[in-house]
Formats: structure tokens, C-alpha cells, sequence
């Protein structure tokens, strides 16, 4: 009887690489940024990761339309890009981005904060735009920056010198961009970066590298103190200071 043959060995398929715990995270391209010159100078570099922001539907089609518990907590610290261009009308400054806005990639992302209602409340947009439409405001002549790079839970986590410092990159980059108009979205952090112990909302007797200042009262939602209507008359008053036309739809209600 004739022995069988011994069969050929089976090639023997390496694992494949294992997958990160949180893998949403990573398909949004977030990764550390470099340091050497500090986030928000207007010679920091982003990585292109950071630069290419999720959009909407990218976020929908991953699973992800909500970023979940661990990619809130893995956003803190991060940095953001600006929504920014030469010669802009209005350059609104917040405080530094929130939890939501570093997962997302999308200023005052947070559901609750009520930037977005306040300015179409005031006539600086056409309709209500999702913080994912961020890149259409500079055609309207609008931009975002912030006066801290670093992302928290809460702003008031940031320390006074992180505001000082923030305040000179902002001078900086105003004198760069030359908007007509600086409206720093908080008073707080605009009396402590600018140490302006005593300043008022509204139009401040400084200016800031040559553009006209005005300070508008803080849009996130917990702050009782404004109302949806009064937030949405103290971007409109911003808005009529600034010459810009009112974009609302005709037949818009008043406020």
C-alpha cells in the first residue's frame, strides 16, 4: 500500500494588526499637534489631519453624528483651526473651545450653546447655519478665532496667564488679518486678557491693532444672565454698529 503524501504546510496568515479601542476617533484624524511655536500664534502649523474637519455627513456616515464619552474626554487640550481670512467685517473671538468643538472639529459646537441662533438673531447670516457650515461665514465676511488654543470642559479652567497670553496672539493676528471689527464673546475673559478689570458689553473705547473692539455677552447656555432674544439684539446691535446689512430673510420678525 502505498503511503500518503504529506500535505503542504498552510501559509500561515499573520493576525492582523489590532484595531485602536476607539477607532471613530482615529477616522476623524485627530493626533497630537507640535508645540514649539504655541497654538493660536499665527505662525502655528497645523498638522493636515487637524485641518481636514470632519463634515456632518462624515460624522453621520462613521456612527459618530454625537461624539461619544471617550472622544469628549480624549478632546481636551486639543486646538482647532481658525475660520479666518484677510480683511474680514467681523472677527468673533470666544473664550476656547469646548469639548464638543475639539471632537468635531466646529466652533460653538456644543447643542445648548446659542452663538449660531444669536447671530442669524442678528442678521449676520441668511438662516440659521449648523456650526459644520463654519467655512461659509467668511464669505459673509465673518470669522472665528478664540482667545486660548486649548480645548476644556470649561472655560473657566483656563489659567489668567493662558488669557494674558492669548491676548497678544490675538493682537497679533488681528494686526495680520486686518478685520474692521473684533467682538470678543465674553467679557470675563476679555477683562482679564486685556486687563480691563472694569470693561462693559458693547463698543470699548480701545482698539485693537487697528480694528474697531466690541464685547458681546458669553452664548453658551449657562449663562442665565441673556436670553435667546436679548443675545440675539446684542449681535444685532454689533451688526447695525458695523454697517453690515441685515441678511435676514424679508419679512424676518424684529427683535
Amino acid at each position: 500500500m502505498t503511503p500518503e503524501r504529506a500535505r503542504p504546510a498552510r501559509a500561515v496568515t499573520p493576525p492582523e494588526k489590532a484595531q485602536p479601542d476607539h477607532p471613530a476617533v482615529d477616522r476623524l484624524g485627530f493626533k497630537e499637534t507640535g508645540r514649539s511655536t504655541p497654538p493660536g500664534h499665527p505662525d502655528f502649523q497645523e498638522p493636515e489631519s487637524i485641518k481636514t474637519r470632519p463634515t456632518r455627513r462624515d460624522r453621520a456616515a462613521a456612527g459618530t453624528a454625537r461624539p461619544t464619552r471617550a472622544e469628549l474626554a480624549a478632546a481636551a487640550d486639543r486646538t482647532i483651526p481658525d475660520v479666518l481670512a484677510p480683511g474680514l467685517a467681523v472677527l468673533f473671538v470666544g473664550i476656547n473651545p469646548g469639548l464638543w468643538s475639539a471632537a468635531t472639529g466646529w466652533h460653538f459646537a456644543r447643542p445648548g450653546n446659542r452663538f449660531w441662533p444669536a447671530l442669524h438673531r442678528g442678521g449676520f447670516t441668511p438662516r440659521l447655519l449648523h456650526p459644520s457650515e463654519q467655512d461659509e461665514l467668511p464669505g459673509l465676511g465673518l470669522g472665528i478665532t478664540n482667545m486660548a488654543a486649548r480645548a476644556s470642559a470649561r472655560a473657566d479652567e483656563l489659567s489668567t496667564e493662558e488669557l494674558l497670553d492669548g491676548a497678544a496672539i490675538l493682537t497679533d493676528k488681528v494686526a495680520r488679518y486686518r478685520p474692521r471689527w473684533v467682538a470678543v464673546v465674553g467679557v470675563t475673559a476679555y477683562r482679564i486678557g486685556f486687563q480691563r478689570p472694569k470693561a462693559t458689553f458693547g463698543p470699548q473705547p480701545e482698539s485693537l491693532a487697528g480694528a474697531r473692539l466690541w464685547v458681546l455677552p458669553n452664548p453658551s447656555g449657562l449663562n442665565a444672565h441673556f436670553t435667546p432674544v436679548t443675545l440675539g439684539l446684542a449681535f444685532a446691535e454689533l451688526r447695525t454698529a458695523t454697517e453690515l446689512p441685515d441678511r435676514r430673510p424679508a419679512g424676518a420678525p424684529d427683535l
